[in-house]
């Protein structure tokens, strides 16, 4: 009897294939997208959802993103002046609820350490005068400068090795484009990481009070219009975030604001792929919906 084994062999496994990238096989996935694409053939025998495939898509990107594609930029930079008392540093502290803050001297091209705002903890039981006579320098963590170059799965390894959680990113001439923190690179891979000064995401639009609300990205138009009695189009686009997208016409940063009709809307939550959170607050004295689209200083813990 001949041996028909040779004809009727299984195909390889999706496993024999993705190690085949990285083995060379010429009949094996040749880039990235093929392999993405043998991840998702293999997803339903994984019982790999959507969100464990966007996790391994993020792995794949920090490999080859770079530290100034994920930082926030200088322009909305918020830094503390080493000369600053504690009493002048709180109002800050407290407006932006960071756990970290870059020490700079006269600008930020000057940057004199990283400030851990527990390491003012102890201040609480100091009097005034204590308080007063307080040198931010003698708290101060040493900074860690990076170029704007750096590959993010290097830096995410330096940051893990140095136990460091921010990184200060520098230009080609020495001065600060930037910073960096851990949760930056890991939001490239995850998406935007939440915490407890966060928006709840249990109800699409919630009253902030003085007239501003917090409007879900992914709120129906339909609904927003309901809700205000207003008359955005939703022939082009479904939902809140889609129509405020368009009208910036960029992937805006948080802090960054746009006005539609007699509503002015600031982005609140957004990652590197998407809006989540808008802050939408009616225009009392409406003029202009021709507005150009502006930043609010502001930085990431």
């Amino acid at each position: 009897m001949s041996d028909d084994r040779s004809s009727s062999q299984p195909s390889r496994s999706w496993l024999d294939r993705i190690l085949g990238a990285f083995s060379g096989d010429s009949d094996e996935p040749s880039n990235r997208d093929e392999l993405m694409a043998s991840f998702k053939e293999a997803s339903s025998r994984l019982n790999l959802d959507q969100d464990g495939l966007t996790i391994i898509e993020g792995a794949f990107d920090i490999s080859t993103m770079q530290a100034r594609e994920a930082m926030v930029p200088r322009s909305r930079i918020v830094a503390i002046r080493a000369e600053q008392t504690p009493d002048e540093c709180l109002p800050i502290i407290r407006e932006t609820a960071h756990s970290r803050y870059p020490v700079i001297d006269d600008n930020l091209d000057e940057v004199l350490g990283i400030l851990l705002v527990k390491d003012m903890l102890p201040l609480i039981l100091q009097d005034s005068a204590e308080r007063a006579a307080f040198d931010l320098r003698s708290v101060l963590r040493t900074p860690l400068f990076i170029p704007e170059s750096k590959r993010l799965n290097n830096l995410l390894r330096e940051f893990r090795d140095t136990r460091n959680h921010m990184a200060i990113v520098v230009d080609e001439y020495g001065g600060t484009a930037g910073i960096i923190t851990i949760e930056d690179i890991l939001e490239q891979i995850v998406g935007d990481i939440e915490d407890e000064h966060d928006i709840d995401e249990e109800d699409d639009i919630r009253d902030l009070g003085n007239g501003s609300f917090a409007v879900k990205a992914l709120t129906p138009i339909e609904a927003f219009n309901d809700r205000f009695d207003t008359d955005f189009p939703d022939e082009e686009f479904d939902t809140v975030g889609g129509l405020v997208m368009q009208r910036f016409g960029h992937l805006p940063a948080r802090n960054e604001s746009t006005e539609l009709e007699q509503w002015r809307f600031t982005v609140m939550n957004a990652d590197s792929r998407r809006i989540r959170w808008l802050q939408a607050t009616r225009i009392k004295d409406h003029t202009s919906g021709d507005q150009t689209p502006g930043q609010t200083p502001t930085g990431r813990s």
